[in-house]
């Protein structure tokens, strides 16, 4: 049975934006991945306050919204890197005017 109060509504843009990249550490994850691909160890390098287990669950969730790339080397030993993928690229401006503005309002 259909409930009578169905609401259907298109989605909103700055939702979708925050259900992809918003919370602690997504943003950082990008912005780390940003100049090269990088094995999970390099990366949590370059974001030491993050935990194994959360950069891992992080980096499922951006390789599942295709804003990053798994890349299996098939090697022996393993290796696996992650890299932005061109619509994670696009997260980038967003990331720089981010910066500009929290540079801004700590000057206030």
């Amino acid at each position: 049975m259909i409930p009578k109060n169905l609401d259907v509504r298109p989605r909103c843009p700055i939702r979708t934006t925050m259900e992809l990249i918003g919370g602690k550490w997504k943003l950082l994850i990008i912005f780390g991945l940003a100049p090269e691909a990088l094995r999970l160890s390099q990366l949590k390098k370059r974001i030491p306050d993050i935990s194994e287990k959360i950069l891992i669950q992080e980096l499922k969730l951006l390789v599942q919204s295709e804003l990053v790339a798994r890349i299996d080397h098939q090697e022996a030993p393993p290796r696996v890197t992650y890299q932005l993928t061109d619509k994670g690229r696009k997260v980038l401006p967003l990331i720089e005017e981010m910066r500009h503005f929290a540079m801004e309002y700590e000057k206030k």
